[in-house]
């Protein structure tokens, strides 16, 4: 297994496609010969490579290949091979006072000005971290492509996979399923004649709780591809404290197993993109706003990208890698607040006085406004306008009622009534929630106003006595939760074996 990957040199973290054929001296320790040769030449131009024990010639025979007397000669006045010469450089007198100085303490030979190339804790293997192995690539080698068109599931099939997990938000389940099947072919076929298919990357829109990341995860399972989450709001400009903007693409190889050619067919969902928008009325640099949409432009529209393996941040002591984004689904998602009252200004203009004025309220108890926006609103948001044309799929999601929410309780396969009910499966207890339970939960996340993920929280509350409670007593066998418990006026209905 471990010849699948590509040896990293101990002294400056090169692999192996850039460094070239490396001298394995152990398992975790390997040098390069740019780096043996820096090291051996440092030594050379040094009058204490005798005391060293340095022999050139052992050397020679030990390393072949390697040039070790193109050095410049030792400086004058010292002859090598003479023991009266070294003891001069040492600033001894008689070679006598020497055998004296043996009995008192040995000393070692001391290192000369220099000679520090190597790293001692590099060579005992402790800065080897098995996350920065990178699997070897032949470009020569004939590969079969990793994703086969044939393995593509149709649009209608991916959405039928996605109804199973995900409920409601029809329209963006379509565009996801169209346009993920799309990409992967242009993936798939390589462009096999000369039309050549662009990549669509996507960006999603949708108030939070929504399921955008939870779509994208089904979609990467379903796929079987590797995915990357990254979080807009840690990346910043190069250079500056954070993440750099290539660690997206970091996450994407350490998800690939460090395999470049399956990384590069990857998904990449960075998520709270709208906070990357500009910000209004500043004077400062805007290190964590502008400028990383700009350094995003490359990444999303495909080039060539050196990327940090095993880090968020390039610096000399982290392996590179090159990977190449052209095949990589960008998807890029946020809840952009406030976006709704720009959509809002912009249908409005001909509010005012007369026949043909608009109510400006007309479009308040619109649930679909979200999906009238135009790239227009968006650059009104503060996305510049190059990031916006390098996503040219716009995937609104709607906000979720109360009959959506009754149905994410209980319809997916990992529901999460479906996973409170097995935990007290394992106490051998039957746990049912009536309609009216089930409608009053979603009720309170409703209120809350963060979506789908309220419904834990509120689950999460009334079960907590519940949880605690059953495992004492043995004879209970059926709980059933009633509105009037999560209402706080009643208490669950148990029933006791027969």
């Amino acid at each position: 297994m471990s010849n699948d990957y590509e040896d990293i040199c101990s002294v400056c973290h090169r692999t192996e496609s850039v460094a070239g054929k490396m001298l394995k001296m152990s398992d975790s320790l390997c040098i390069c010969m740019d780096c043996l040769q820096k090291s051996t030449d440092m030594l050379n131009q040094s009058p204490y490579k005798e005391m060293l024990g340095m022999d050139p010639a052992a050397m020679a025979g030990m390393f072949p290949g390697m040039n070790l007397n193109n050095s410049t000669e030792a400086p004058a006045g010292i002859q090598e091979n003479k023991t009266e010469d070294i003891t001069k450089i040492s600033g001894e007198d008689e070679p006598e006072k020497k055998e004296e100085k043996k009995d008192d303490k040995p000393k070692g030979p001391s290192q000369p000005h220099g000679t520090f190339f190597l790293n001692l804790n590099d060579l005992m293997g402790g800065n080897i971290n098995p996350r920065t192995k990178i699997k070897k690539r032949n470009p020569d080698e004939k590969k079969e492509p990793i994703i086969k068109l044939k393995d593509i599931p149709a649009p209608h099939k991916l959405k039928a996979k996605l109804d199973e997990y995900v409920i409601g938000q029809e329209e963006a389940k379509k565009i996801l399923s169209v346009a993920v099947y799309n990409h992967y072919k242009r993936v798939a076929t390589d462009t096999m004649d000369e039309i050549e298919i662009e990549k669509s990357n996507i960006l999603m829109l949708g108030p939070t709780g929504c399921g955008k990341t939870y779509i994208v995860k089904t979609l990467a399972k379903l796929l079987d591809v590797p995915l990357a989450i990254a979080d807009a709001t840690a990346l910043t400009e190069a250079g500056y404290i954070g993440d750099d903007i290539e660690s997206v693409v970091s996450k994407l190889l350490a998800a690939a197993d460090n395999d470049v050619d399956k990384a590069e067919c990857g998904i990449i969902f960075v998520d709270e993109i709208d906070k990357l928008a500009k910000k209004p009325n500043t004077n400062h640099r805007d290190v964590s706003g502008e400028s990383v949409q700009q350094g995003m432009l490359k990444l999303l529209e495909g080039a060539e990208i050196e990327v940090p393996v095993g880090a968020t941040s390039k610096n000399a002591m982290v392996p590179m890698t090159t990977v190449n984004t052209r095949n990589i689904l960008f998807i890029c998602g946020g809840a952009f607040p406030d976006l709704e009252e720009i959509i809002k200004a912009r249908l409005t203009k001909q509010a005012g006085i007369g026949f043909n004025s608009e109510l400006k309220d007309k479009y308040d108890k619109d649930k679909k406004l979200l999906h009238k926006v135009t790239t227009d609103d968006i650059k009104k948001y503060g996305m510049i306008p190059e990031f916006v044309g390098r996503l040219p799929i716009i995937c609104p999601l709607d906000s979720l009622d109360e009959d959506a929410l009754v149905d994410i309780l209980k319809e997916p396969k990992n529901a999460i009534l479906k996973q409170y009910q097995k935990l007290l499966e394992l106490d051998e207890v039957k746990l049912i929630f009536d309609d009216s339970a089930l409608r009053a939960i979603a009720k309170k996340a409703k209120e809350k106003d963060t979506g789908a993920r309220a419904l834990r929280a509120i689950i999460e509350e009334f079960m907590l006595d519940i949880m605690y409670e059953i495992p004492k007593d043995e004879n209970i066998g059926t709980v059933t939760i009633t509105g009037d418990y999560i209402e706080g006026k009643g208490g669950p209905i148990v029933e006791m074996r027969v």
